[in-house]
């Protein structure tokens, strides 16, 4: 953000309440794959979310100055802020990988193997190799899935989408919205993006969602209200909340489609108390490195299910312990890790 803009704390409030819902989704999904059964089994679209606050962002971040700063100095600037992060979710991966208590996978993997999968992790390539992951797009650290679209975003963004016109933008978020409807009516959800079998769905995604931020933005729909954090964390919840319904593939792609939207224009004009703007910006950065950090430990989780088939009173307990030890693992590694990295690199740059 420019140093003299105003910034939406609220936002950024959003973004960690989001990245909290989905470390929960991931540990219960492993728990209840069949998400009707799942209290939190539309967590995953916390990810439309990000990617439309991300078009909302950088279109108020740098629309106004990315002529001015250089296309190579834009790319530096994204690189320094997120990669960071896939670099250190990756190590982690690798190490929950070698060293899981309760499983012996890493004996089905040369070492070759294991190397071309992390060095592809830490590029953002995905290698959709590991069968007993699901074919996941990044195996050592499966929501990289959405930081290789959020960089092709960033690409298109840098050479294309911040020099068009509001008129041309409306047309392609469109058909985006056209194209995002055909691929939940035929998948019967957007939960896809981040496997091979479903490689595609994922830049469908992208494509609407990054672009109804720009538009958002660049149309000034800010929409006053006083709702303030608490309004809007319970509207954000009860998306990701949400039962599985009859026509699942219709209500997630009206949330997606006009819901998260609306949530960004009345995050952007709803107003704050000192004490929930603090808090908002702490959660707002603890977001990503909650969010990238927090996978090496789900495969652990889903190993413990499996050798020990314990109830659901226990379960419910590592859910909760682990989920806060989550939380203060992502503190440790953003103040100690992503922080001084960042700053080193920003330094150098």
């Amino acid at each position: 953000m420019i140093k003299n803009k105003p910034h939406f704390e609220i936002l950024d409030g959003l973004r960690g309440v989001a990245a909290l819902c989905v470390v929960i989704f991931h540990f219960t999904e492993c728990v209840y794959p069949d998400y009707s059964k799942n209290f939190i089994g539309h967590g995953f679209l916390a990810v439309d979310f990000f990617f439309c606050l991300s078009g909302f962002v950088i279109a108020y971040a740098y629309d106004d100055r990315i002529k001015q700063m250089g296309t190579l100095a834009f790319f530096k600037t994204r690189l320094i802020r997120l990669h960071p992060l896939v670099v250190i979710g990756t190590l982690l991966g690798v190490i929950g990988f070698l060293w899981s208590p309760w499983t012996s996978v890493a004996s089905n993997y040369t070492w070759v193997n294991i190397v071309l999968l992390a060095i592809g992790s830490m590029l953002v390539i995905p290698l959709p190799l590991m069968e007993d992951r699901y074919f996941n797009l990044f195996g050592f650290n499966a929501p990289a899935w959405s930081l290789f679209w959020e960089y092709v975003a960033n690409i298109l963004y840098a050479f294309f989408l911040h020099k068009i016109s509001r008129h041309l933008l409306s047309i392609l978020v469109i058909l985006a919205a056209i194209t995002l409807g055909i691929v939940s009516y035929r998948a019967g959800n957007l939960m896809g993006g981040w496997s091979k079998n479903n490689f595609w769905d994922g830049g469908v995604r992208l494509a609407y969602s990054f672009l109804a931020g720009l538009l958002v933005n660049r149309s000034k729909w800010i929409i006053q209200n006083k709702l303030g954090f608490i309004g809007l964390t319970l509207m954000i919840l009860a998306a990701l909340m949400m039962p599985v319904f009859a026509n699942n593939w219709l209500i997630e792609f009206l949330i997606v489609g006009f819901y998260f939207p609306l949530l960004i224009a009345l995050g952007a004009g709803t107003k704050l108390s000192a004490f929930t703007q603090k808090f908002c910006q702490f959660a707002g950065e603890l977001s990503y490195p909650l969010y990238m950090t927090h996978y090496a430990f789900i495969w652990v989780f889903a190993s413990y299910l499996a050798h020990f088939k314990p109830d659901i009173n226990q379960i419910t307990w590592v859910i909760v312990l682990g989920t806060c030890g989550l939380v203060l693992f992502a503190i440790v590694i953003m103040q100690f890790v992503d922080k001084p990295i960042r700053k080193y690199l920003t330094a150098k740059k």
